[in-house]
């Protein structure tokens, strides 16, 4: 399953509804699909956001690798690298932490790595390419 869509937020936005769709035809469990589609829009919002901020944008392409027990998304992609070009720093708020002083991001990724086996990102070339990789229990 591969796609390609704009960087716009309505774009997007229908890509990641589509491949969650073709996820779940393809008989992935519906709470693995919600986690996938979950960590999927996190991750282009921030392509989105970031890496197309102040700069024309252009397209994400999304290649989803689908094997027995994984499944690796690939997401590339032309804007701006990551900062020090590597995945940023995630931790969980801390509960003792009152609601006003929460910062206002970071949490995406926290969760993106909860929600994953593994994430890899590198920049080569003028391209981003951040690969998250799914484990779960083999498919009815």
């Amino acid at each position: 399953m591969d796609l390609t869509f704009s960087a716009t937020e309505v774009q997007a936005s229908s890509g990641i509804a589509y491949l969650s769709a073709c996820l779940a035809e393809q008989g992935l469990q519906a709470d693995r699909v919600g986690d996938v589609r979950f960590a999927l829009a996190e991750a282009v919002n921030n392509i989105v956001e970031h890496a197309y901020s102040g700069v024309d944008a252009a397209d994400i392409q999304v290649n989803c690798r689908l094997r027995k027990n994984t499944l690796d998304i690939e997401i590339i992609d032309t804007g701006q690298p990551m900062p020090d070009i590597k995945i940023p720093e995630a931790k969980a708020a801390s509960v003792e932490t009152a609601r006003q002083d929460l910062p206002e991001g970071g949490f995406g990724w926290f969760l993106i790595r909860q929600l994953t086996s593994d994430v890899v990102y590198e920049r080569e070339a003028g391209v981003n390419r951040l690969v998250l990789s799914f484990d779960f229990a083999e498919m009815s």
